[in-house]
């Protein structure tokens, strides 16, 4: 996913503030990952674009 650096570091995850990092589904694809070790959860990215609600989020194993 490319966007600009101001755009990327402005994302945040909805539940629970934290940064989003750049991650790949177990499908192979894109995804944003929240950095939070409390409540780990990864967020689709579809044709470019990040599905930051809470409803679409996939919880990570910690």
């Amino acid at each position: 996913m490319t966007t600009n650096d101001w755009v990327r570091q402005s994302l945040r995850c909805p539940v629970t503030g934290t940064e989003l990092v750049d991650g790949t589904s177990p499908d192979g694809t894109p995804e944003l990952r929240n950095t939070s070790a409390e409540s780990p959860l990864a967020y689709p990215v579809r044709d470019g674009v990040p599905v930051l609600l809470a409803d679409e989020a996939r919880t990570l194993q910690a």
